[in-house]
């Protein structure tokens, strides 16, 4: 546990009854923190009922504002957030809604890459070409608030291989990974690929008619 970050506190707690646009309902009992790495307003929803002869399952879920909110199909976000939530409440665990727009680099910078994305490049190239790292997020903030619920062994809910590696580092027992369906469109079969092909995700696209 040398690299534990700082100990973070729960701050509030409250339920929030949640309604998906295809009509799926779940409940969620919300959570902020204080004393946050960052100082970001990330937040945990604490879903399902956990068996405690089961490990739970956590997802990381970075805030897409295009793909969550109004449902963007240049990216897989929105999706995976429905999804997530639901495989959570069935199994009982942890979603964690970071803060991280655009991998880290803000909303602004998110739609100026998509600009150059028009122009051919791929994802990560866009962001390098900006002069902004290809991911810029930092996963100490997660890593305080599964402490501060006292999530000492979980699953991750996660294709990005990079993200049970962050975790582990920051010392959290990641017992497994496990991948997300795949949400692929005609508009960002091309961002799949190169999350597939640069960073490894988990993402089987061969055979898929999009």
């Amino acid at each position: 546990m040398d690299n534990a970050p700082a100990t973070a506190a729960i701050r509030t707690r409250v339920t929030i009854p949640l309604r998906f646009s295809d009509g799926y309902a779940a409940t969620a009992e919300a959570v902020t923190f204080k004393g946050l790495s960052d100082g970001a307003e990330h937040l945990a929803l604490i879903l399902g009922d956990p068996d405690p002869r089961t490990t739970p399952l956590v997802r990381m879920h970075s805030e897409c504002l295009t793909g969550d909110v109004f449902g963007s199909a240049r990216c897989d976000c929105g999706p995976q957030l429905r999804e997530a939530v639901e495989r959570i409440a069935e199994r009982g665990g942890v979603l964690l809604y970071l803060r991280q727009e655009g991998r880290g680099i803000g909303l602004y910078n998110k739609l100026d890459a998509y600009a150059l994305q028009d122009d051919g490049l791929d994802t990560y190239e866009a962001n390098l070409a900006l002069g902004l790292p290809e991911d810029g997020r930092d996963y100490t903030a997660a890593a305080q608030m599964l402490n501060a619920l006292g999530v000492e062994s979980f699953e991750l809910l996660t294709n990005n291989p990079d993200k049970v590696r962050h975790l582990r580092d920051l010392g959290l027992t990641v017992a497994n990974s496990v991948p997300t369906g795949v949400f692929a469109t005609g508009s960002n079969v091309r961002y799949l690929e190169a999350k597939a092909v640069h960073t490894g995700h988990t993402i089987a696209l061969a055979g898929l008619a999009v």
